[in-house]
C-alpha cells in the first residue's frame, strides 16, 4: 500500500472512530499499520484445508 494511502486511511480512521491523531504520532502509526499488513498477508497467504478445524487444546 502507497505511503499517502496509509495516511488517508489513518485520517479516514481516525474520524471515523472519532480518535485524534496528532501529526507527530502518524510516523509510528504508518509503521505500525505496514509491519499489522505485513503479517496480516502472511496469514492470508497460508493455505489450511477445507477439513481443518481448530485445535480443542492448545498447549505451548
Amino acid at each position: 500500500m502507497a505511503e499517502d494511502s496509509l495516511d488517508d486511511y489513518i485520517d479516514a480512521a481516525s474520524k471515523l472512530l472519532k480518535l485524534p491523531v496528532e501529526e507527530a504520532w502518524k510516523p509510528a502509526v504508518r509503521a505500525n499499520l505496514e509491519v499489522s499488513m505485513r503479517l496480516a498477508r502472511v496469514v492470508d497467504e497460508f493455505g489450511f484445508p477445507d477439513e481443518a478445524e481448530p485445535a480443542s487444546v492448545f498447549t505451548a
